[in-house]
């Protein structure tokens, strides 16, 4: 895969000079052909219009490759002094490319790793080897193979290169440009971008069939999971998850978030609006509802009886926050171990169901004063709560009462006694947002009721809530006696 660069200061006379070609194609192309054009085409010259602009931009990616790659070559390290980069006062050919095309450096390091496997590397001596893979090179160049279905290719089918003759995996090289660009035997449809990496996967398990015990085994050494610094009032998380492990964990979510297994408050809007019962307020996204399934899964963990303690106690953050904050409910408070602080909403919220000790300091640090924990609901009154409620209260919510944070209905604050007849089951996502969301609780005779926000109810009738079966089941004997 070749590209001719014309040196504007050698007279060529016979030849076209490739930059001005390109960039006087480009002029007349926006000229000739406005980006809004799609959006004036009936529906079947739009699917062609679509068509015919993916296949400009295939031969447009296969000149970013060539020409970011050609540009590499000429910063490789072992010319010292005379790389490119260098001459030009640039790190690398990341940055220099970055200056010259203004995209981005993770764009820019996937062009050089895709056009390495065209051009190949060079040997000790400097000499050019021959590329990895010729025939994916060639249908880049030609434009009919584009650079996702290249990549894919080249991604999936590399490490078994060590374990595999020639012969195959030319043949697998082979056969899968074939079918990504239709031109097999029968001419079949071309496939995407995503069904070539699968059906590379497929190639990789055929030619190397002894080559998932070594990646297992290198996996093994990858794999962790970690918790990034706080930012923007988020703590990212990241990691490497064995497959097995995923396969877990995306089942467990799909359990979750399926229309046919969720618990309502975790199907999605779409799903939602097909029948009543359920919270017309919830709008979260589906990463958020992926967020809140895990705080759901750590809660139930942390609370399991084979969870290890810590101290003798239960697993259990800590957060402290200044007494004279806590009564103004104004400021902030700190996670123990994390940098970022919470506002004292979030600090009011964790103290209703997790409870409070106080600690007198003095100014030098001493403690003075160490009260009991207070604010917390026990074991015996969590679950006659929970045997009560049944789950989270707000209609529509089937999280079930295990998997529930006990919610102080009047505020201890406000002097909200711990106890049963103040306690109500709240999903972490209810719980969270029970300030904000407009719904209302409140306890009549030690039973709770909800009120439902505005947009929901226009009558804003106080109804009870509870899931507990037995409960229900004397409210319909009651109503059939009546």
């Amino acid at each position: 895969m070749t590209l001719l660069v014309s040196d504007p200061d050698v007279d060529q006379p016979d030849e076209v000079d490739p930059i001005r070609f390109v960039e006087t194609m480009a002029e007349k192309l926006l000229e000739t052909v406005p980006v809004a054009t799609a959006g004036r085409l009936n529906d079947e010259r739009a699917l062609r219009f679509a068509a015919a602009a993916e296949k400009l931009g295939r031969y447009a990616d296969a000149l970013r490759v060539t020409v970011a790659t050609d540009i590499g070559d000429r910063c490789r390290p072992e010319l010292m002094e005379k790389r490119l980069s260098t001459t030009k006062g640039c790190r690398n050919e990341v940055e220099l490319l970055e200056r010259v095309t203004l995209v981005s450096g993770s764009t820019l390091r996937r062009r050089l790793r895709i056009g390495k496997n065209f051009r190949g590397d060079r040997s000790l001596t400097g000499q050019p080897l021959p590329p990895a893979f010729p025939i994916v090179a060639d249908a880049v160049a030609a434009g009919t193979l584009g650079v996702d279905s290249a990549d894919a290719i080249i991604t999936v089918l590399t490490p078994s290169i060590p374990h595999v003759d020639l012969e195959n995996m030319g043949r697998a090289e082979l056969e899968l440009v074939a079918a990504a660009t239709g031109t097999g035997p029968g001419a079949p449809i071309p496939v995407s971008a995503d069904l070539t990496r699968v059906q590379a996967g497929i190639w990789m398990q055929h030619l190397d069939q002894d080559g998932a015990k070594p990646r297992e085994k290198q996996a093994m050494q990858h794999r962790g999971f970690r918790f990034g610094r706080e930012r923007d009032g988020l703590v990212p998380v990241s990691g490497m998850l064995m497959p097995e492990i995923a396969a877990k964990a995306i089942r467990v979510m799909d359990a979750y978030l399926s229309p046919r297994t969720a618990p309502v408050a975790f199907i999605d809007e779409e799903t939602a609006a097909r029948g009543d019962n359920y919270d017309r307020s919830d709008t979260r996204t589906a990463d958020q509802k992926r967020h809140d399934i895990f705080a759901v899964i750590v809660a139930t963990a942390a609370g399991a009886a084979e969870t290890p303690t810590i101290a003798g106690d239960a697993p259990t953050v800590l957060v402290s926050v200044r007494q004279e904050d806590l009564e103004a409910n104004t400021g902030v408070g700190h996670i123990d171990g994390l940098e970022l602080p919470i506002s004292i909403a979030t600090v009011q919220q964790m103290i209703c169901d997790g409870g409070l000790q106080k600690v007198v300091l003095k100014k030098n640090g001493k403690i003075v004063e160490l009260g009991t924990k207070e604010r917390t609901f026990n074991r015996a009154q969590r679950r006659a709560i929970m045997l009560r409620d049944g789950g989270c209260i707000i209609p529509g919510c089937d999280i079930p009462a295990a998997w529930t944070e006990i919610h102080h209905v009047k505020p201890d604050r406000d002097g909200g006694p711990t106890h049963t007849s103040n306690g109500v089951c709240l999903c972490w996502f209810h719980h969270r947002t029970i300030d904000t969301s407009g719904w209302e609780i409140r306890m009549i005779d030690g039973s709770p009721q909800v009120k439902a926000p505005p947009w929901i109810d226009r009558t804003r009738r106080w109804r009870p809530a509870t899931k507990s079966p037995t409960r229900l089941t004397d409210a319909l004997e009651q109503t059939h006696n009546a």
